[in-house]
């Protein structure tokens, strides 16, 4: 079986490994309890370490506090353990540093663990903490650049979009299609894995809230819910409906054009010359007219849709550009 070592593994065990040293080379007490800080503090993303980081330090530190008053006023036993934590627990829930628990109850068992309370523990404490958090962020500042990866998601979403769409139109022409319709399932885990890369890629900047590609892949996701949505439609068309080959070559134009490059208002000039078509038909004699053409609006209307999200997303990225330069 072949292992896969990835970075964050590799920063988890140098972090930890540097932890010890720096705590051993001072001589603290529990000084593995430092690599322990460090495991626990590198996170997927800057973000999330950084509050990984804040969380443990405010619990520990709040823990320190409970520990030291109430061993010392109440006494070195269990039950004075099991005191502390019926306190201390509520108390860093409500204050949203709940993932600190962990590690500051091995900071408490430390002080119960030595039976007295001094400045020289809380010193020791104290730089345990400070090296473990510490070194955790520092070996948290090198993040990969996932672009490539990002890229390579967009790359596969918009070729099984060209393929969808082909596909369409091709049995909106003929009437048949052999597809097996496996880019359906395929493209929905694609989006759903570019769009968490792209939130970590996110939330691997301070001061970035925003990420083109997070908006970019919504977009698609919302455009694949219309593709999905149009499916029975255009299944329901006859073959045989001339405005039928109207709409099977709009979805062919639209296959060839799936890109990030901005082609809508091409595209909505052609869906409102189909509409300028449709209405200078002669209007539905029967029941299966007036169905059949119910749907082709229905899917001009979808496809118009579509088009819009495109073009929503177009106009966000130029307006973050003008205010850059402003």
């Amino acid at each position: 079986m072949k292992l896969k070592i990835g970075y964050r593994t590799l920063k988890t065990a140098l972090g930890a490994g540097i932890s010890i040293f720096i705590a051993q080379a001072l001589n603290l007490e529990f000084y593995a309890s430092a690599a322990i800080l460090t495991i626990l503090c590198i996170s997927v993303s800057r973000k999330g370490s950084l509050r990984a980081a804040w969380q443990r330090f405010a619990a520990c530190m709040i823990g320190l506090a409970y520990s030291f008053i109430l061993l010392e006023l109440v006494g070195y036993q269990p039950w004075t353990l099991a005191l502390i934590l019926i306190l201390f627990i509520p108390m860093v829930v409500r204050l949203n540093v709940k993932e600190g628990i962990t590690t500051s109850t091995v900071i408490m068992l430390h002080v119960y663990t030595l039976g007295t309370v001094s400045w020289a523990i809380f010193i020791n404490e104290f730089l345990l903490i400070v090296i473990g958090i510490g070194v955790a962020l520092i070996m948290n500042a090198y993040m990969p650049n996932i672009e490539r990866e990002l890229r390579k998601h967009q790359r596969k979403i918009e070729a099984n979009f060209r393929t969808i769409l082909r596909e369409l139109a091709c049995y909106v022409r003929t009437g048949e299609s052999e597809w097996d319709g496996r880019e359906i399932p395929e493209t929905a885990d694609e989006i759903q894995k570019a769009k968490s890369i792209a939130m970590r890629n996110i939330n691997n900047h301070f001061l970035r809230y925003e990420d083109q590609y997070y908006h970019y892949f919504k977009m698609r996701e919302r455009q694949f819910d219309i593709l999905e949505r149009i499916m029975p439609f255009l299944s329901s068309l006859d073959d045989t409906v001339v405005q039928s080959d109207k709409i099977a070559d709009l979805l062919e134009e639209l296959s060839e054009a799936v890109s990030p490059v901005n082609t809508v208002s091409y595209f909505q000039g052609r869906i409102q010359d189909i509409r300028s078509y449709f209405e200078a038909r002669e209007l539905p004699k029967t029941q299966k007219e007036f169905e059949t053409r119910s749907a082709l609006y229905y899917v001009i209307h979808e496809l118009e849709e579509y088009l819009r999200m495109k073009e929503s997303l177009y106009e966000k990225q130029n307006k973050k550009e003008k205010s850059r330069e402003r």
